[in-house]
C-alpha cells in the first residue's frame, strides 16, 4: 500500500511541477493558477494561521461592496474585506483568499475526514523542509492530525506527509522531505 501511495505522490509531484504559473494555460483559461477563498470565523486568527504560522506572505486585500456580492450572487447583501496570501510571486502565484461575513453565523464543515462532506476536502501544500514547519507549528500550539507526518515509501528519504487544521477545522496536506 505504501509504495502504491508512494507511486501516486511520484505522479502527483512530477503533475504539479508542469503548473507552476511558467507554462500557458490551454483551453478556455487563462491562467493555469487557481485561487481559493475561505470564509473564516475568525478572520485575525487565520490571518496569523496562514501567514505566520503556515508562512504564506500577505498581499493588499480589497474591499467588495455589497451591491455588487448580491448581483453576482456571492453574499445576501453583505459586503466583503477580503485578505489575501500568496504562495510565490508574481500574477500567477497561487493565492488564498481570507474573508469572515460581519453579523453572518456560518455554518462550520464537517472536517473529520476528507470523506466526512461532499465538496472542497483539504488543500495540499508542498514544501521544503516538513520540519520548520511542524517547528512553527508547535509554536503556535498547532498539532497534528492522527499519527502526522507519516512516510510516503519506504527508504529514509521518502517524502512525508502531515496533516493540520486550521482554526476553523479545514484540512491541509503539508507534503516534503523531514529535513
Amino acid at each position: 500500500m505504501k509504495s502504491k501511495l508512494f507511486s501516486i505522490l511520484v505522479l502527483c509531484l512530477g503533475a504539479s511541477s508542469l503548473f507552476t504559473g511558467e507554462q500557458e494555460a490551454k483551453g478556455p483559461f487563462t491562467s493555469t493558477t487557481i485561487d481559493f477563498g475561505i470564509v473564516v470565523s475568525d478572520i485575525e486568527a487565520s490571518a496569523a494561521f496562514y501567514g505566520k504560522t503556515l508562512g504564506m506572505q500577505e498581499l493588499e486585500g480589497f474591499h467588495v461592496d455589497a451591491e455588487l456580492c448580491t448581483e453576482a450572487g456571492l453574499t445576501n447583501h453583505q459586503p466583503l474585506d477580503v485578505r489575501v496570501f500568496v504562495l510565490g510571486q508574481g500574477e500567477r502565484a497561487t493565492k488564498l483568499k481570507l474573508m469572515q461575513v460581519e453579523g453572518v453565523e456560518s455554518k462550520p464543515g464537517d472536517h473529520r475526514f476528507i470523506h466526512s462532506q461532499l465538496g472542497l476536502s483539504y488543500l495540499t501544500f508542498y514544501v521544503r523542509n516538513l520540519k520548520d514547519c511542524m517547528t512553527r507549528f508547535e509554536k503556535a500550539g498547532v498539532m497534528p492530525v492522527a499519527k502526522s507526518p507519516v512516510a510516503l515509501g519506504e527508504s529514509d528519504q521518502a517524502p512525508r506527509l502531515l496533516l493540520v487544521r486550521d482554526p476553523d477545522g479545514n484540512l491541509l496536506e503539508l507534503i516534503g522531505p523531514l529535513h
